[in-house]
């Protein structure tokens, strides 16, 4: 069994994935944006700008059907995985998928410093939220269970995230 993390640039998916698989142990974290970023030997702002986002969802699909066929991976997705509506089927036929959900200011107050988003790069990044968000918030929801990060501690979070994998006969600790 795999699990995987979806939800916003800035929901916690990295933060909470890294925790997640060291408190379940028998599980090694994958990051889909790392994976894109060694095999393409650039940064996606780098991606972005020579190729375009349409190669980036490409490669970005087919990194994850590549991790899909692994097991025991706890699976920090990009925020567009949900682009493609392929890519929501195969996570949740070969994951147990988690939307890591925030409210836009909360998603605001952890990404306004980056530097390495390049759909919040040369634009008002309160509005860009808003509208990226209005755009994916039905796909997000197509996952098997939808946690609010909002005011929560990673710990928290990764609590809950057991909760429920030991509700839905997952995992047992």
């Amino acid at each position: 069994m795999n699990i995987s993390l979806i939800g916003m640039m800035g929901a916690g998916k990295t933060t909470i994935g890294k925790l997640l698989s060291e408190e379940l142990g028998d599980f090694s974290f994958v990051d889909i944006d790392s994976l894109i970023v060694n095999n393409e030997k650039c940064s996606i702002n780098e991606i972005f700008l020579k190729k375009g986002e349409k190669y980036f969802r490409e490669i970005e699909s087919k990194i994850l059907k590549e991790v899909l066929n692994n097991d025991n991976q706890i699976i920090s997705t990009g925020g567009g995985i949900v682009l493609l509506e392929q890519n929501i089927r195969i996570l949740n036929e070969k994951s147990f998928t988690f939307y890591l959900s925030a409210d836009e200011e909360s998603l605001y107050e952890r990404v306004k410093n980056s530097k390495d988003r390049p759909l919040l790069s040369d634009c008002d990044m309160k509005i860009k939220i808003h509208s990226l968000l209005k755009e994916r918030i039905n796909k997000y929801k197509q996952v098997h269970y939808i946690i609010d990060t909002n005011n929560k501690t990673p710990d928290i979070i990764v609590k809950e995230i057991i909760r429920r994998l030991e509700i839905n006969g997952k995992y047992s600790s």
